[in-house]
């Protein structure tokens, strides 16, 4: 397997071979050009997130400054909010459902280190996907780690550290994060 294979499955990979760097440094080009736009420049903003990301849906938006690792592993679903500071690490499997809401400064983080003291010291990582179901709202400074799911209709409270998935129409809060309150369904 390659690193790149290696990282997309999950498993510990190097992250300094040349054909991950190659894709870091064409996402971090691009992400120079966007974050320089200006907010009139609907178009070109559009057009270079096509570039950037796997897939984008319809009507998204992304309010620069925002940064990620590879954007390729980034999945946008139609009515895509994503307010300014943004952080994406990529690693893995990024998916980003339909109607979905998020605040300022939010990082979501598919990349991870190994708990052992040799393993991170060689400069092994790995990372888990992460999935945001349609009609989420993520809060301002929320932080999202690897492997988590956020179930639809549910809203991440700010500040919060989603360590866990949360389950479908739920209000979530706090560090860690947990479920405070159920929403009906409409």
């Amino acid at each position: 397997m390659t690193e790149k294979e290696k990282m997309l499955a999950g498993m510990l990979y190097t992250a300094f071979g040349e054909e991950l760097n190659a894709e870091y440094v064409g996402a971090k080009k691009l992400l120079k050009i966007y974050n320089a736009t200006d907010e009139d420049e609907c178009e070109k903003r559009a057009r270079l997130l096509d570039e950037l990301f796997g897939s984008v849906g319809k009507d998204c938006a992304v309010k620069p400054p925002f940064q990620c690792d590879y954007g390729k592993n980034i999945t946008l679903g139609d009515r895509v909010f994503i307010n300014y500071d943004c952080v994406i690490l990529d690693v893995c499997k990024v998916t980003i459902g339909n109607n979905v809401l998020i605040g300022p400064r939010v990082c979501i983080t598919a990349a991870a280190h190994p708990l052992d003291k040799d393993t991170r010291i060689s400069g092994l990582e790995y990372g888990a996907p992460v999935t945001i179901c349609d009609n989420v709202w993520l809060g301002a400074g929320v932080i999202i780690n690897p492997g988590v799911t956020i179930g639809e209709n549910s809203v991440i409270g700010s500040g919060s550290v989603v360590t866990r998935d949360v389950p479908a129409n739920s209000v979530a809060v706090g560090v860690p994060c947990r479920v405070i309150k159920t929403l009906e369904k409409a």
